[in-house]
């Protein structure tokens, strides 16, 4: 009898920001600014890398490629967003809400190997620069760009599946802005200790060992830098890198802290704040970081404009 009287939850309800009912119209309005400028300013850096001549190097082919990453990562929560402040129908099935999950596995695993790849480029070319043209050839590229979009789908869908195996017949009241691992383990029943055990292992995979490996990339690159025995060569090659270790800072500090942190340490106020720091900030800075502090693709921005 205790059996049948248990519910199991067939949708959830993302709580998003319930508790501000007086600023929904706001918030709809400041994502949609950020949306809008994320698809705009990473178009853009798409756009420059592809048509402009100066810009066919490997490493603003590997930013024209992390553009478009970032566009892909910020589509899988954004537009879901927008679609629950403006309607306010916040429920979302579980095939839904998996779906959600698995593309921001994915994505966020793909981002970071990307980050890991543009260090590297970033190593080659300043500590190894006469072979920098035959070890980051075209083929070379393609091959760690296509590693970086397939290394982590399989891994990352069996996750999901993992997790969306769990029964779920409590609250189905999920209080996050989309589809994310803390909180929905939070809703499941039974024991979800090898879920989280595998939540852990896949942050080792696709956030611990990628930042060691670009600690590794910029603790030889600074080494690199600091015996050039001229100063205006020390400042050229610290630009060429200072861009993309804030955008590696932005990302990779609010994903540790979500994934990496205590369970006991969680409340869904700073989960919610983090999570959107890692899925909005940092695509919505991308373009903004590498155009300020980038000559070049401050020249290829100002050759798009019209006479």
């Amino acid at each position: 009898m205790a059996e049948t009287n248990i519910s199991m939850v067939m949708e959830f309800i993302l709580l998003g920001f319930s508790d501000l009912p007086s600023l929904q119209g706001f918030l709809f309005g400041i994502f949609l600014t950020i949306y809008t400028s994320i698809l705009v300013g990473n178009g853009l850096i798409i756009v420059i890398t592809k048509v402009t001549a100066a810009l066919q190097t490997p490493m603003y082919f590997f930013l024209g490629n992390f553009s478009f990453l970032e566009i892909c990562y910020t589509s899988v929560t954004m537009p879901r967003m927008l679609s629950d402040l403006w309607t306010q129908k916040k429920s979302i099935s579980l095939i839904a809400c998996a779906v959600q999950l698995g593309f921001l596995l994915i994505l966020g695993g793909t981002e970071c190997l990307f980050l890991t790849v543009m260090a590297y480029d970033r190593y080659v070319a300043i500590c190894k620069p006469l072979y920098y043209p035959l070890i980051m050839n075209p083929q070379k590229c393609n091959q760690l760009v296509t590693g970086a979009w397939v290394i982590g789908i399989p891994i990352q869908i069996a996750q999901t599946w993992q997790i969306f195996s769990l029964s779920f017949c409590g609250s189905n009241k999920l209080n996050h802005v989309f589809c994310d691992i803390v909180p929905i383990l939070k809703l499941a029943c039974g024991d979800t200790s090898m879920s989280e055990l595998s939540v852990f292992c896949g942050a080792i995979i696709f956030v611990t060992f990628p930042a060691l490996l670009i600690l590794w990339s910029y603790n030889n690159i600074i080494k690199t830098i600091l015996k050039l025995p001229s100063a205006m060569g020390r400042r050229k090659a610290f630009s060429t890198c200072s861009s993309h270790l804030i955008v590696v800072g932005l990302f990779y500090g609010s994903a540790i802290i979500v994934y990496l942190r205590p369970k006991s340490s969680h409340s869904p106020g700073v989960d919610k704040v983090l999570s959107l720091f890692y899925t909005i900030v940092t695509p919505l800075f991308n373009p903004l970081i590498y155009s300020l502090r980038n000559r070049d693709v401050i020249a290829a921005i100002k050759q798009l404009r019209p006479n």
